[in-house]
């Protein structure tokens, strides 16, 4: 199959995106397809040979216009991925995001890459959110592991990576082993977890946020969780909690507390209602390579869908390990 041509995209002026068939999905749901989004605005500055590739996370897709907007302003031609069965990507009769291996994602990534390496043959920096900061980590260690490393990689921005399953430890290893059994014979069924609108309506701007995204693609409340998805997320805790080497730098960038609620309250706003940043900070150094973590005071799971301050926060610790970043390449290149 062909990659399709740049179309405009929902995101509206300088947003293009392109279709990237994959073939029959091996779980047994049609075809499925992953999507390509760039930016190019007209006053774009010179990328400087660099290009940003952004991977979402579960019940999420790209609608960040400031984030694509923010690394356009630093030089670098933005990209980004919304995966098979996931926002722009997800056909009728498709289970949202559901993969029975999160290995399947290579496909899409590696095309993805593809595309942007055809446009753009210089640096490449990727930058990943919560479950996507799992996934994009595994990529990256088993191209290298393969003899494939990504082609002009710098850098890795994760932003929240989702790197262990939330609770104590006896729940954790005890609910490992009911969610194996329970993928494996009934990968589809729905795990009986309680519903939450706290993280969804401190976002969205019809409740208490000042974000406006499509409820289809991201609902208040998220996608339903299937036994399946869930083992092949354990499968991947077990493979970082291991060690990688993903083969460059990266940045994690995490709020400073977490906040679980079933219920929106003031407190949701400044807090991870997601994740427990203990676990980010306590497998952080499983990635490889020299990792930098930063907690942000006041942020919420994606820490640029803060409230303003702690955003703005996000945003300079992200500038200021870029020049370093940046600093480090210049001075590799004149060694």
């Amino acid at each position: 199959m062909g990659v399709s041509k740049w179309e405009p995209d929902v995101l509206g002026d300088g947003y293009e995106q392109l279709t990237i068939p994959l073939g029959s999905d091996p779980d047994g749901e049609g075809d499925v397809v992953a999507t390509l989004v760039r930016y190019q605005p007209k006053s774009a500055a010179a990328s400087a040979g660099r290009a940003v590739l952004y991977v979402h996370g579960f019940t999420d897709y790209f609608f960040h216009r400031h984030v694509a907007e923010h690394f356009a302003a630093q030089g670098y031609a933005f990209y980004a991925l919304d995966l098979r069965k996931c926002g722009r990507s997800r056909r009728e009769g498709q289970t949202p995001h559901y993969v029975s291996e999160l290995a399947l994602y290579d496909t899409d990534l590696d095309s993805a890459v593809e595309i942007i390496r055809d446009e753009t043959a210089g640096e490449l920096l990727v930058t990943a959110h919560s479950t996507g900061g799992l996934i994009v980590p595994l990529w990256l260690d088993r191209r290298r592991r393969t003899g494939r490393p990504v082609p002009g990689l710098s850098g890795v921005v994760l932003n929240s990576p989702w790197f262990d399953l939330q609770g104590p430890s006896y729940v954790r290893n005890v609910g490992t082993a009911a969610i194996e059994a329970a993928g494996r014979v009934r990968p589809m069924s729905t795990v009986p977890l309680g519903v939450s609108v706290a993280y969804g309506e401190s976002l969205h701007a019809e409740s208490n946020g000042e974000w406006n995204y499509d409820l289809n693609w991201k609902p208040l409340t998220g996608f339903p969780v299937t036994f399946g998805w869930l083992r092949a997320i354990r499968h991947g805790h077990a493979k970082l909690h291991r060690g990688l080497d993903i083969g460059a730098p990266s940045l994690i960038l995490r709020s400073q507390k977490t906040y679980f609620s079933s219920k929106y309250s003031s407190r949701v706003d400044g807090a991870d209602a997601v994740l427990d940043v203990d676990q980010i900070a306590r497998w952080a150094g499983c990635l490889g390579n020299r990792t930098t973590i930063v907690p942000i005071d006041g942020a919420r799971h994606d820490v640029f869908l803060s409230a303003p301050a702690p955003r703005a926060a996000a945003f300079e610790e992200l500038d200021l390990w870029l020049d370093w970043l940046h600093a480090q390449q210049g001075t590799s290149a004149s060694s």
